[in-house]
């Protein structure tokens, strides 16, 4: 600027040169230069003038040009305070393929270079190599977007890549541990592969695996995309055709979100405007299809919440219905059973299957004509949740501490109590009917229930067989699983315990002692857990390793409110129930169920409870020469109980007799607390309640 001044200065003063040519006669040149200057500083003020309008005008006309129209004034600012500090919608995008041919892998690889090329980072995935427990919930905060390309491979199932990954995921999405948001925030699409030749099994695994996603609250981005082997119904002509058309909506989509666009326009504005983007007839029919999707989903939801306060309506209402039925109110029930058979066979009050004294089996007539406990819907609703079913009235599952110290993770209490082994313990029980509806079930109020034995009955040696067998079968599916240690997948496979806990009433079964002693004769364990409504049953049960009872309330009221037992006379049953475990002399334990506002502060009657039964644990006896012995010395038990039954139930023998020391990491107050410390102690993102228990 001092520069152009001067020649400013200069121009004037030539400018000026033929109006004062007498001047410069009569004065020297530098006395005629200020004199000049001076008399025309009025036209040198209006070209500085001048000239620095047009500089500053320049200068805030480039600085406007470095940034779109339409970025606001508080985006303006930001990125004028730090250009690091924009804004990233979408971190990257992660392929995950379940494949057996390839195909699901060449399109994830051809769909990576296409997101790169669009400048944004992309990761192939194969599934067995991914550990979904470990790293999927991080994907909901990462801001990544999660493409699943999966393949269904023989009868609906996942290609042998992606078995692992479709487990975990069918089972989290229905266990209440995870939780229905343990996904939220995650942005994924969904593209499977099959082949509609095949009609009961098309695309089976995508359409799982999209509804699976969902019930854990992850958000689709786009509508699931399904490419068909069968070029005569595949949509484009082929299954390579139907993934390009799908892959041209991913990219749109992925661009839109991007920049930060939530959503497509939908076309239908809320101000009742004309819409400047409206949709195609293609994106109304994705909308359609979504919705459907979502429909179909919610009634999926739905019948794994539903409850069990129906009455059933005949096995035809129950087809078209879909709900889940039990056998509550089994008064009404049978009445129209029994008239209805009355009917057809001239009066009779119907054959019955019932408990006996001796715990044994009491039958009145035919046995073939006894209806099944598990009726098809229950069965539907029950493999859903993870059960595998055994005849007409078993299940076993894999419990979550047994898949945990698998993976040396640490196992359930049990193992720090007792000392079971969690990876080497089989959870399953001979009877999924119940007496009880416990305001606090975490099986949904699936399982039937009833007051006595009605149904057909599976012997004894077929439900254990097909328990271990189903184990085993669950337990090898953790074969090369990423984290799972090899010492602990080989003693998985051979069972040592069995906890008699899963859902129902082992006890109703009448075969019950039977099964105990064909898990002993196995030298497996026994740990049954009884809701103290059958204390005959209870008093000729044979020994088991350990017996549990449920002491849910310590008053009749509030027993009332909480179990919602079956039986008009549960509270002297519960109460006697006590007794014959005091009478028991095997280790026994109740297990005291505390629920907020509804028993806390029953803390006396408790006390009086406990007194009652006497067990060994609540009020624990082995504290010996001021050492803790809680755990149990397994072996020895095998050998005491092989004793008992040698001698026909004449050699006793009590808890004493196969206790064993507790190790110092279990111990109340030590630096462990509680937790194994040849395990590693592994934590879930956003867990705020820990649940434990088998």
């Amino acid at each position: 600027m001092p520069n152009l001044f001067v020649l400013i200065s200069l121009f004037v003063c030539g400018v000026s040169t033929s109006d004062s040519k007498v001047s410069q006669n009569a004065h020297s040149p530098s006395e005629s230069y200020l004199m000049s200057v001076w008399s025309n500083r009025l036209y040198l003020y209006s070209a500085a003038a001048l000239v620095f309008g047009i500089w500053l005008s320049l200068k805030m006309a480039l600085k406007k040009k470095s940034f779109p129209k339409d970025v606001g004034t508080l985006v303006y600012k930001a990125v004028k305070k730090d250009d690091r500090d924009a804004v990233v919608h979408v971190s990257g995008v992660k392929i995950f393929y379940g494949s057996q041919t390839g195909t699901a892998k060449a399109f994830a690889k051809e769909l990576s270079e296409e997101v790169k090329a669009s400048g944004i980072p992309a990761e192939v995935i194969d599934m067995k190599d991914y550990d979904p427990d470990d790293q999927l919930a991080d994907e909901c905060t990462n801001k990544a977007v999660c493409v699943f390309l999966v393949a269904t491979y023989t009868d609906g199932q996942p290609t042998e890549n992606a078995e692992w990954f479709c487990k975990w995921l069918e089972e989290a999405s229905t266990d209440f541990r995870y939780g229905k948001t343990y996904l939220k925030g995650l942005r994924y699409a969904v593209f499977g592969l099959g082949n509609s030749v095949y009609v009961g099994h098309y695309n089976t695994v995508g359409k799982n695996v999209d509804k699976w996603l969902w019930m854990l609250s992850g958000m689709r981005i786009m509508t699931r995309g399904e490419g068909d082997c069968n070029v005569v119904k595949s949509r484009n002509g082929s299954i390579q055709a139907d993934f390009l058309a799908w892959k041209v909506k991913f990219l749109n989509r992925l661009q839109a979100l991007a920049k930060g666009e939530k959503k497509t326009c939908s076309g239908n504005c809320k101000t009742g405007g004309s819409c400047k983007n409206k949709r195609k007839e293609g994106h109304e029919q994705e909308e359609e299809e979504e919705e459907e999707a979502q429909q179909n989903n919610s009634s999926e939801e739905d019948l794994m919440e539903s409850s069990s306060d129906e009455e059933e309506s005949g096995l035809q209402d129950e087809k078209k219905s879909g709900s889940v039925v039990d056998m509550e109110d089994l008064g009404n029930i049978m009445s129209s059973v029994k008239k209805a058979k009355s009917k057809q066979e001239g009066g009779g009050d119907g054959h019955m299957v019932k408990l006996s004294k001796m715990n044994g089996l009491k039958k009145t007539e035919d046995e073939g004509e006894r209806r099944e406990m598990i009726t098809p819907a229950l069965r539907e609703a029950l493999t859903k949740q993870g059960y595998k079913l055994i005849g007409s009235h078993s299940g076993v599952k894999l419990c979550r501490w047994t898949k945990s110290m698998l993976r040396g993770r640490g196992g359930c209490y049990k193992h720090t109590f007792y000392g079971i082994e969690s990876h080497r313990c089989m959870e399953t029980t001979p009877s999924l009917a119940c007496a009880n509806k416990c305001v606090f079930c975490w099986r949904h109020h699936t399982n039937p229930v009833g007051t006595e034995w009605r149904w057909k009955m599976d012997p004894a040696e077929t439900i254990l067989q097909d328990a271990l067998e189903k184990h085993q079968n669950m337990i090898r599916q953790f074969r090369g699983v990423p984290g799972v240690k090899p010492d602990r997948y080989e003693e998985g496979l051979a069972v040592k315990h069995c906890a008699l806990s899963l859902v129902g009433e082992p006890i109703m079964y009448p075969e019950i002692n039977t099964f105990i002693r064909l898990l002993h004769s196995h030298h497996i364990s026994s740990f049954l857990v009884t809701n103290a409504q059958f204390p005959q049953e209870i008093r000729s049960l044979v020994p088991v390793t350990q017996l549990y009872v449920s002491v849910d309330a310590s008053t009749k009221d509030s027993l009332k409110k909480i179990d919602r037992p079956l039986f008009k006379d549960f509270w002297p049953r519960f109460l006697d129930s006590l007794r014959a475990l005091g009478e028991k002399r095997q280790r026994t334990v109740y297990r005291l169920t505390l629920v907020k506002s509804w028993n806390v502060e029953e803390m006396q009657a408790y006390s009086e409870l406990i007194a009652l039964g006497q067990p060994d644990f609540v009020e624990v006896k082995f504290k010996v020469d001021g050492e803790w012995w809680t755990w149990i010395d397994y072996e020895r038990f095998q050998e005491l109980v092989q004793a008992h039954e040698e001698s026909g139930g004449q050699q006793s023998f009590s808890a004493l007799d196969y206790i064993a020391k507790t190790p110092s990491w279990a111990l109340f107050g030590a630096h462990e607390q509680g937790f194994d410390p040849a395990d590693t102690r592994f934590q879930r993102r956003n867990k705020t309640k820990d649940i434990s228990g088998c």
